[in-house]
C-alpha cells in the first residue's frame, strides 16, 4: 500500500481509466475524480451507504449492500477491497472480486493494484497473479504493486524475470519501481544471494539516469548494507547530493550492523553539523543508540538519551528498547531498568531487551522473573524471546530452568537449539548437548555445531571438539574462528604438531585469525586497542605500564595463564605476548586516564581470554577500581578480586 501513500492524488486523477463495458452510464468518465457521474438517487444512496459501512469496518454488512446495487462505483469498490485487508478476510476478497469481474472493473488498473495488494496482505500470492495476470495494458502501477507483493511475499526471485518482462512490453521503470526490485534482493526466501542481481540493477539504475534520485539511491545503500558490502554503500552514499534525513539514516545502519560502530558515531557526528532542514529521526536513533552499545560508549548514550527526551522520541518503542540495550550492554543495568519502569506501554521487543540484558549480566533468575511478567502481561514471546531467556540461563548455569523453558517452545528454531547446546555444554554436561544435535529434526547449522564446539572449549574435550569442527569447516569452510578454537582446544592440552596442522589448514585456505580489539571512552572520546598493536601512539606507554603491574602482580601470587598462547615458544616470550592483548591495553589506559574511583568499562569483539580474566580480578582488587568488561558472551563485574561471573562464561 506504500506506493498509494506518497502522492494518491496524482496517481488516482491522471492514469487509471475505468472499465466501462456493459455501462453506458460511464462510458465518458476516466476517474472517479475527474467526472461527475449522475446516478438513480436509490443508486447513489446504496453506493454511500456501502461506502459508510466498509468506512466503519463493517464489511459482512457492505457486502449485503452491494447485492442490492446494481451500478457500483469505482470508489465503492475501492473501499470494499480494503475493508477486506483490515478485516483480514480471503473470503470477502474473493467474494467482492467475483462481483468486481461481473460489473467490467476487472480490467481496471487503479482497482487491479488495490487487488494485488490486499490479496499480498491476506497472504495469497496464487489471487494476486491472477489479478495481475489477467488485466490487459498495464499501467507502470499495475507493475509496482505486483513487485511490491512479490518482495513483501519473500519471492523476491521472481521479480527479476518479470522486469525483464516489463521493458519487453515497452514500459520504463520508474523509481518504485527501482525501489522494489531492489528491496526484493533481500527480501527472498531463497538461500541463494541475489547480491549479483543487485548489482545489475545498479547497473541499471547508471544507465538510465535514476543515480541521482534520492530514494532510489537510499534504497541501494540499504541493499548494499544488508549484503554487508559497505564499501559499495559507502561509495554510493557519497554520491548523493541531497543527502536526507533516510539516505543519512540507512548509511549510519550500514555501518551499525556490521561491525563499524565508530563510523556510524562519526557519520552522526557530520549528520548533525550538516543537516539543516531534516533532524535525526527515530530510525537514526535505533541506529545510534546501537553504535554505542556495540562500543560501550555509556556518556555518549546519555547525550543521545537527553536529545531523545528533547526531540520527544521517548514514546517511539523501538527507540525506547534500543535505549535499554543500549544501558545494559554498556554495563548499567539500573538505568536500563528505570527506563523499562517507566514505559507507559510496552511491547515484546521491550521485554525481550530487559531480559537479555538481565542475562547478559549473569542475573538468570531476575530474567526469567521477567519473562513470567511479560506472560502475566499477556505478551506473546517471540523466537528472541526464547533466545534471551535461554541464554540469560546459560550464563547463569540454570540448567533445569532452561530445558523447561526449551520444552514449552511449541515450534523451537536452530537458535533454540545452539542455546541449549550452550546450555547443557558450559554445564559440561556434553554428551547431553551431542544428544540434542542427534535427535533434531531439522539440519544442525553453524550455530549449533558452533556452540558444541565452544563448549569443548571450555572443558577440553577433543573428541566432540574435533566431531564438530568437522561439520563447521563444511558448513563454514572461510569462518577462520572455527579452525581457532579447534587450535586453541589443541594448545591448552599441549598438542602443538595439532596446532600446527590446523594453522597450516587455516593458511591453505586463505584466511586469518580475527585480531582482539577493545574499546573504552574516556570523557565521552572512544579508545580502540588492537593486540599486539605496535603503532598505537599509547603502546610503549601502556606496555612499560603493564609490565610494572605484572611483576607486582607475580609477587601477590598471579601466575600467567601462558597456555591460551597458540605458539610453542619459550615462556617468557609467551608472557610478553600476553602483555599485549587489547583488553589489557585498554584496562592500562583505563587506569592511567581516569579518576581514582572511577568505574572502568571495556568492550572487547572476542571471548575475554582466561589470562586477561585473572589479571583483571586481581587489577580490580590491588588498584581497588571496578571493571566492567562486555565480551561477546557476557558482562564481567571485577570488583575486590572477584568477577561476578564466578569464573564460569
Amino acid at each position: 500500500m506504500w506506493l498509494f501513500c506518497q502522492s494518491p492524488q496524482t496517481i488516482q486523477q491522471s492514469h487509471f481509466p475505468l472499465r466501462t463495458r456493459h455501462h453506458p452510464s460511464r462510458l465518458h468518465s476516466h476517474t472517479r475524480h475527474q467526472t461527475s457521474v449522475t446516478l438513480p438517487p436509490s443508486t447513489t444512496n446504496t453506493n454511500h451507504l456501502i461506502q459508510t459501512l466498509c468506512q466503519k469496518g463493517l464489511v459482512k454488512q457492505a457486502i449485503q449492500a452491494l447485492t442490492q446495487e446494481p451500478n457500483p462505483t469505482q470508489r465503492t469498490y475501492e473501499l470494499l477491497i480494503l475493508s477486506c485487508a483490515v478485516a483480514n478476510s480471503l473470503h470477502d476478497a474473493i467474494t467482492i472480486h467475483r462481483r468486481l469481474v461481473e460489473d467490467g472493473f476487472d480490467q481496471d488498473p487503479f482497482l487491479a493494484t488495490k487487488l494485488i495488494n490486499t490479496y499480498s496482505e491476506l497472504g495469497s500470492m496464487e489471487h494476486a497473479r491472477q489479478v495481475f495476470d489477467e488485466i490487459p495494458n498495464r499501467t507502470i502501477y499495475v507493475w509496482n504493486a505486483f513487485f511490491q507483493a512479490l518482495t513483501l511475499a519473500g519471492h523476491g526471485i521472481n521479480v527479476f524475470d518479470l522486469l525483464c518482462s516489463m521493458s519487453t512490453d515497452g514500459i520504463k521503470p520508474d523509481r518504485f519501481t527501482y525501489t522494489y526490485v531492489l528491496k526484493a534482493c533481500v527480501a527472498s526466501d531463497t538461500s541463494v544471494s541475489l547480491l549479483p542481481y543487485g548489482k545489475e540493477i545498479h547497473a541499471h539504475i547508471l544507465r538510465h539516469g535514476f543515480e541521482t534520485n534520492v530514494h532510489v539511491t537510499t534504497t541501494l545503500v540499504d541493499m548494499y548494507a544488508r549484503f554487508g558490502c559497505i564499501s559499495e554503500a559507502s561509495h554510493v552514499f557519497n554520491k548523493i547530493l541531497s543527502k536526507n534525513v533516510v539516505s543519512w539514516s540507512a548509511m549510519i545502519a550500514c555501518y551499525a550492523k556490521n561491525g563499524r560502530p565508530l563510523d556510524a558515531l562519526q557519520l552522526f557526528s557530520e549528520m548533525m553539523l550538516e543537516v539543516h532542514e531534516s533532524t535525526p529521526n527515530s530510525v537514526t536513533m535505533v541506529s545510534v543508540l546501537q553504535a554505542c552499545a556495540a562500543l560501550g560508549a555509556l556518556e555518549q548514550g546519555k547525550l543521545l538519551h537527553a536529545y531523545i527526551l528533547r526531540k520527544r522520541l521517548d514514546s517511539v518503542l523501538p527507540v525506547i528498547a534500543s535505549l535499554i540495550a543500549m544501558y545494559t550492554r554498556c554495563g548499567d543495568l539500573e538505568m536500563g531498568k528505570r527506563v523499562f519502569d517507566q514505559m507507559v506501554r510496552r511491547d515484546v521487543v521491550s521485554w525481550n531487551a530487559m531480559i537479555s540484558g538481565y542475562g547478559m549480566h549473569g542475573f538468570g533468575e531476575k530474567a526469567i522473573e521477567v519473562y513470567n511478567e511479560m506472560l502475566r502481561n499477556k505478551i506473546d514471546p517471540s523466537p528472541i524471546t526464547f533466545v534471551s531467556v535461554l541464554g540469560a540461563c546459560s550464563h547463569a548455569g540454570l540448567v533445569e530452568d532452561g530445558k523447561r523453558l526449551f520444552e514449552s517452545i511449541r515450534k523451537p528454531i536452530i537458535e533454540h537449539y545452539a542455546c541449549m547446546v550452550d546450555l547443557l555444554g558450559r554445564a559440561n554436561r556434553l554428551e547431553e548437548a551431542a544428544k540434542i544435535i542427534q535427535e533434531m529434526r531439522s539440519e544442525p547449522g553453524p550455530k549449533v555445531w558452533g556452540s558444541l564446539l565452544g563448549s569443548c572449549r571450555i572443558h577440553g574435550n577433543i573428541e566432540l571438539a574435533e566431531r564438530a569442527s568437522k561439520r563447521l569447516f563444511e558448513l563454514e569452510p572461510t569462518n577462520a574462528g572455527n579452525y581457532v578454537l579447534l587450535a586453541e582446544i589443541y594448545a591448552e592440552l599441549g598438542l602443538w604438531d595439532e596446532v600446527q596442522r590446523v594453522k597450516k589448514l587455516l593458511q591453505s585456505r586463505g584466511l586469518e585469525k580475527k585480531s582482539g580489539c577493545s574499546w573504552i571512552e574516556v570523557k565521552r572520546k572512544v579508545y580502540s586497542f588492537v593486540s599486539v598493536d605496535e603503532f598505537n601512539p599509547h603502546v610503549a606507554q601502556l606496555h612499560a605500564f603493564l609490565l610494572k603491574l605484572s611483576m607486582e602482580m607475580k609477587e601477590k601470587g598471579y601466575k600467567p595463564k601462558t597456555k591460551v598462547v597458540l605458539y610453542d615458544v619459550e615462556e617468557e616470550e609467551k608472557e610478553r605476548i600476553l602483555l599485549g592483548h587489547s583488553e589489557k591495553l585498554a584496562v592500562a589506559f583505563g587506569l592511567i586516564n581516569s579518576c581514582r574511583g572511577q568505574t572502568i568499562r571495556i568492550t572487547k569483539n572476542l571471548r575475554l581470554c582466561e589470562d586477561c580474566h585473572s589479571v583483571t580480578k586481581f587489577v580490580s582488587k590491588f588498584a581497588n577500581r571496578e571493571i566492567l568488561v562486555r565480551d561477546v558472551n557476557r558482562i564481567h563485574h571485577f570488583k575486590d578480586g572477584v568477577c561476578s561471573c564466578g569464573d564460569y562464561w
